[in-house]
């Protein structure tokens, strides 16, 4: 097995060198970091970074909770902040909490036995284990909440601006001539939904149409759950909606496949807007109109603002609030009130 001083031997400088690039701990010129990384591939060194952790009491280590990773939206946020982990010489572990609050827990604990020296944190459907979590911080390990904001936790969050993102996907259906919507949300324990929810009571608001709560149907992020809701909603119900706004990427495809079980199309028989771009979208015929968020961007902003805190060059008190603008993302879907469609 090489060692760090055949490593230096190899790049023909210092071990102390070597170290610095190693662990990003002194700034060293481009030309000597790519020797010493050429020399690294060269002899497939590998740090000891469980020993180095035990001498430093530091692992460069994040940890990253996400409710399913089968959902494409949390790809892209661990995508993101993965990259940024990677700037600074972190390694990052992401964990999968199926959407269960007692999953949730074990995986801080989990995380904490890992000696991670800070978690992202994008909270599940249940309560918040805000007791767990305060023993977390004052432990000295960093938290920044993404996507899902708990309610009564003052940290660092970063996540989409849910109520104007909302609005977005409303607004673009009324300007269709859509007035009879329809919005279909996962859990209402969850902040973002609410503020889902509020941004397209706002919409309706703002275009002088009324509101009526038999059209606001609650579910959750499972699909096949938010099929059998929408299925028997569209087949017991009139007058049926003449559009659908989904509040997430599973709702979403749920409403699609109840919209094909029930033998109805979009655009022609219902209108559709998601959150969150589908999983295999190029294969939806017609292509379906989405409410984009920014996840890549999501996940590279917290991670950023996680190391900040880590290493001491953000100092404030206040946590920090980062809302960022989603956009829309027109398809055929969503197409006016009087144009035919295809089927969905």
């Amino acid at each position: 097995m090489p060692t760090i001083k055949q490593v230096a031997d190899r790049a023909g400088v210092a071990v102390g060198t070597v170290s610095h690039v190693i662990n990003a701990s002194v700034p060293v010129s481009d030309v000597l970091k790519r020797k010493v990384q050429a020399a690294i591939r060269e002899l497939d060194y590998h740090p000891n970074h469980v020993a180095r952790s035990l001498k430093t009491s530091r692992t460069r280590t994040l940890g990253i909770i996400v409710p399913d990773m089968t959902i494409p939206y949390f790809p892209r946020v661990i995508r993101g902040a993965e990259a940024a982990a990677r700037a600074c010489n972190y390694s990052l572990i992401a964990v999968n909490s199926d959407d269960d609050p007692v999953r949730q827990k074990d995986l801080l604990s989990l995380l904490r036995s890992q000696r991670v020296e800070g978690i992202l944190l994008a909270v599940s459907a249940g309560p918040t284990p805000l007791a767990q979590i305060n023993r977390l911080i004052s432990a000295g390990i960093r938290l920044v909440c993404v996507d899902r904001i708990p309610d009564r936790l003052p940290v660092d969050s970063v996540s989409v601006e849910d109520v104007s993102a909302a609005e977005l996907g409303i607004d673009h259906l009324i300007e269709m001539g859509h007035r009879r919507i329809a919005i279909v949300t996962g859990p209402m324990s969850l902040k973002n939904e609410r503020q889902r929810v509020l941004g397209y009571y706002r919409a309706l608001e703002r275009a002088g149409l009324p509101s009526d709560p038999a059209l606001v149907w609650e579910g959750n992020i499972r699909t096949g759950d938010v099929t059998v809701m929408c299925r028997e909603r569209l087949r017991d119900r009139a007058p049926r909606p003449d559009a659908i706004f989904a509040t997430n990427g599973p709702t979403g495809l749920g409403v699609l496949r109840a919209l094909h079980e029930c033998g109805l199309h979009t655009p022609k028989d219902m209108a559709l807007v998601t959150f969150d771009e589908l999983t295999v979208d190029d294969l939806f015929r017609p292509a379906v109109t989405t409410v984009v968020q920014p996840a890549y961007e999501i996940g590279f902003r917290a991670a950023e603002i996680l190391l900040q805190r880590i290493e001491g060059v953000e100092r404030q008190d206040e946590p920090l609030t980062i809302r960022l603008l989603a956009t829309l993302r027109i398809r055929e879907s969503s197409a006016h009130r009087n144009a035919g469609g295809l089927s969905a």
